[in-house]
């Protein structure tokens, strides 16, 4: 494929090409949402190093052959962006790393990386060197968007789902989602969800009252930014990974913060946006922090 030579000045929209994902929706979600951001589509298909000792084994070849293997996936993959959109800029790279930590560094500078989901199991996700949406998810530098399911267009208005909690580390992922509502037109579902602790006296009613003042504040002064989103607020009951993935089943994606210290893999990825990289109904975007 030829990069493309008058790419946008603006920040990219990264697609991590993976060459077992034979479909278009991947694709076609970040070509669809370069367009409508006037940027550029960076493809990019990381091949791990040839280490050393493998030379005596016929590595070359090998390595010959995962090079030749990304150029195809880049080339249906550009194939794809360019029959939805034929002026859309393409660039094209094959970094010589694994690919978590390739589309990592590319995150510094992308508007968002947007990936695929291959369903691995959670203890697959956590061994296996070629995991990518969990750990790009947990350490990525900007808006990360996992494609596990279509997004869902039939319903009238079309929403987005924001799940919130009150802490600093949702608040990027609020304003993500009200631009994201605005940009598609949508209207934006934000959700609570309350799992009362299972012992200890609780008086039900006042906390659902703080609950509610707080669901409220914390989409304060973005509706003066975006008045034509329609806004509901919904306090829900129950898990949050449950309840979420539930709201998922008709939207155009769900929109959660990162949150969590890290821990010996280095993963800041909280819980509920580990969980729902398993069970949405939708595209899944996770938005970092903003830096202290």
């Amino acid at each position: 494929m030829t990069p493309a030579s008058s790419a946008s000045p603006g920040r990219s929209v990264v697609l991590g090409v993976d060459p077992h994902d034979t479909g278009r929706m991947t694709a076609a979600w970040a070509a669809d949402e370069a367009d409508r951001r006037g940027v550029s589509l960076r493809l990019v298909h990381a091949v791990p190093p040839l280490y050393r000792e493998l030379r005596h084994f016929d590595g070359d070849r090998y390595h010959k052959a995962l090079l030749a293997r990304a150029e195809r996936a880049l080339d249906r993959a550009g194939a794809v962006a360019w029959g939805r959109h034929p002026g859309l800029a393409l660039t094209t790279d094959v970094p010589e790393d694994f690919p978590a930590p390739a589309l990592c560094r590319e995150s510094r500078h992308a508007a968002l990386v947007v990936l695929g989901s291959r369903r691995l199991g959670r203890a697959e996700e956590a061994l296996s060197a070629y995991s990518v949406a969990v750990p790009v998810s947990a350490q990525a530098h900007c808006p990360v968007v996992v494609v596990r399911d279509p997004e869902h267009t039939t319903q009238e208005p079309p929403y987005v789902v924001l799940g919130v909690d009150g802490s600093p580390s949702s608040e990027p992922a609020v304003d993500f989602a009200f631009d994201l509502a605005a940009e598609r037109r949508a209207a934006l579902r934000v959700l609570w969800v309350w799992q009362r602790p299972p012992v200890g006296n609780l008086d039900e009613d006042a906390t659902e009252q703080i609950l509610r003042r707080l669901l409220f504040e914390s989409t304060s002064g973005r509706r003066d930014l975006h008045p034509d989103v329609t806004v509901t607020h919904e306090l829900v009951h129950g898990h949050p990974v449950e309840e979420l993935a539930k709201a998922s089943e008709h939207a155009l994606s769900v929109v959660v913060g990162r949150r969590g210290s890290g821990g010996f893999t280095g993963m800041r990825l909280g819980s509920v946006p580990h969980g729902l990289l398993h069970r949405a109904h939708c595209p899944i975007i996770t938005v970092p922090a903003s830096p202290r």
